[in-house]
C-alpha cells in the first residue's frame, strides 16, 4: 500500500531513512514559517492568519506532490513570490493586499490549467536561457536588498538615494545574523538557516528587538484564517497592468519549479539521459493547486523548494519523505506563538543567505555575447534599484528584443517575445 501510494520501495529504501529525510528537510526550510508572515504582514495583513495559511498551504502542497508525484521534494511559499506580492504589488503598484492576494489566485487556476494542457514548456521555452539565468540572479539580488534594508543595515538618503545605516540594536542584530547564516551553511549544518533565525531571535530579547507579550506561552490553537480566507477584490484587476502582473506571476513560478525540479531530480538520480523527469506533470500539478489553495486561505504563490536536496542528501527518495516534511508543516501549527515573536532583523539573515544561494545562476549567463549580456544586467540591476521584480524583467525582455533586432539577429527572438515585447511597450505608453 505504502508503495502503491508513495512510491516506496522496501527494497531498496527504509521507513528510517525517510523519515530522517522529511525532518531534515522541514528543519532546512521551516523559516519560511517566520519569513512568510513577516514579509507578508508588511502589507496589512493579518500575521496570524498569514502563519496559518502558510502552514497549511505548505502541507496540502506537500501532500499533494507525496501521493501525486511520489517524490522527495517539498513545496511552500515562494521567496521570491511573497517579495513581489509584498514590495512590488502592494508598496511598489499601490494595490491592495486582497487585489494581489486575487492575482495569486488567478495565476494559480491558469498554472492549473496550462499544466494540465501541457502549454507550459511553450512559453518556458520562449524566454532565452541567458534572461532566465538574469531573472533568478536579481530575484536573489532583490530579496537580500529587502533583508538589509528591514533591518537598517541600508537605509534612505535624500541626496545618494541609499546609504549604509546606524548602528542599531536591530542592525548590529541582523549583521551578526547574516554572518552567523554564512557560518552555519560553510560548516553544512542541518537547518542552517532556521538555527540562525531561533539564535538571532534569543539574542535580541536582551537587546529589546524582539518583544514577548505579556502572558506568552510558546503553544496555541491555530490563529483563524478568516482574516485572510477569499478576501479577494476584483475592483482593479480588469486592467492592461494586472495583465502584466499576472503573467510575470505565471513566468516566475514556471522558472522556479521547472528549475527546481530539473536540480533535485538530477540530484535523486531520477533524470532519465533526455532530460524527462517522472511524474514531473504530478509535481507541477500539485504547485499549481497548492497555490489556487493558498490564495484563497492567504498565502502568497507555492513552489518547490530546493531546499529539499538536504532530505534527498539523507536518503529520501519517494513521497513518504514528502509525507513526513508536510506533516510536520500541521505540527507547527501549534507554535505559531513562536514563530511569530520572531523580529524582522532575525530573518535578514536568512534573505540574505537565499540572495546568495540564487546568484548562482550568474556564471551561466554568456558574458562575451554582450547582445546577451546587457539584457541579462539590466535584467538584474533594475530590479534592484526599481524596487520591482516585475520592471526588472519587463525592462530585460525589451532590452533584448531591441538590441537583437538592431544587431541583426532576428532569429535569436521568438515569435512570443515580439508578442510580449509589444505588449509591455504598450503597457509603457499607456500607463
Amino acid at each position: 500500500m505504502i508503495q502503491k501510494l508513495l512510491g516506496f520501495d522496501k527494497q531498496t529504501m527504509t521507513i528510517r531513512t525517510e523519515v530522517i529525510a522529511g525532518i531534515t528537510t522541514f528543519l532546512t526550510m521551516s523559516y519560511i514559517l517566520a519569513v512568510n508572515p513577516s514579509i507578508l504582514g508588511t502589507t496589512g495583513m493579518d500575521k496570524g492568519a498569514v502563519f496559518t495559511a502558510t502552514a497549511l498551504a505548505s502541507a496540502i502542497a506537500t501532500f499533494l506532490l507525496a501521493f501525486m508525484a511520489k517524490l522527495p521534494f517539498a513545496q511552500a511559499p515562494s521567496m521570491a513570490l511573497n517579495a513581489f506580492f509584498a514590495f512590488t504589488l502592494v508598496q511598489g503598484m499601490g494595490y491592495s493586499w486582497q487585489t494581489a492576494m486575487t492575482a495569486m489566485f488567478v495565476e494559480g487556476v491558469i498554472f492549473i490549467l496550462i499544466t494540465f494542457l501541457n502549454i507550459r514548456e511553450i512559453i518556458l521555452n520562449s524566454i532565452p536561457m541567458n534572461l532566465r539565468y538574469a531573472i533568478s540572479a536579481g530575484i536573489g539580488m532583490f530579496i537580500a536588498f529587502i533583508g538589509l534594508k528591514n533591518a537598517g543595515i541600508i537605509a534612505p538618503n535624500p541626496a545618494t538615494f541609499v546609504m549604509f545605516g546606524e548602528f542599531t540594536p536591530s542592525s548590529v542584530l541582523a549583521m551578526a545574523g547574516i554572518l552567523l547564516s554564512g557560518i552555519l551553511v560553510v560548516k553544512k549544518v542541518k537547518g542552517a538557516l532556521f538555527y540562525s533565525i531561533l539564535i538571532c531571535t534569543l539574542a535580541g530579547i536582551p537587546l529589546g528587538v524582539t518583544e514577548i507579550p505579556e502572558g506568552f506561552l510558546p503553544v496555541s490553537m491555530p490563529h483563524s484564517i478568516e482574516p485572510t480566507f477569499c478576501k479577494f477584490d476584483f475592483t482593479e484587476f480588469f486592467t492592461l497592468d494586472m495583465a502584466v502582473v499576472i503573467f510575470t506571476l505565471l513566468f516566475m513560478n514556471i522558472f522556479d519549479t521547472v528549475g527546481t525540479l530539473v536540480g533535485l531530480a538530477s540530484k535523486t538520480g531520477i533524470m532519465g539521459k533526455d532530460g524527462h523527469i517522472p511524474h514531473v506533470k504530478e509535481a507541477m500539478m500539485s504547485d499549481a493547486i497548492g497555490t489556487t489553495i493558498g490564495a484563497m486561505m492567504g498565502s502568497s504563490t507555492i513552489t518547490t523548494y530546493v531546499e529539499s536536496a538536504s532530505g534527498i542528501a539523507e536518503g529520501g527518495r519517494s513521497g513518504f519523505t514528502s509525507l513526513v516534511t508536510g506533516l510536520l508543516f500541521i505540527l507547527a501549527l501549534f507554535f505559531a506563538p513562536l514563530f511569530l515573536l520572531i523580529p524582522s532583523a532575525a530573518t535578514s539573515g536568512a534573505l540574505v543567505l537565499v540572495g546568495v544561494f540564487m546568484m548562482d545562476s550568474v556564471s551561466k549567463i554568456d558574458m562575451d555575447d554582450i547582445s546577451e549580456a546587457l539584457p541579462a544586467f539590466i535584467t538584474i540591476i533594475m530590479m534592484v534599484l526599481t524596487y520591482s521584480i516585475a520592471d526588472g524583467m519587463v525592462l530585460g525582455l525589451l532590452c533584448y528584443v531591441l538590441v537583437k533586432m538592431f544587431c541583426g539577429k532576428h532569429r535569436d527572438i521568438s515569435i512570443t517575445m515580439y508578442i510580449l515585447a509589444a505588449l509591455f511597450l504598450l503597457k509603457f505608453i499607456f500607463a
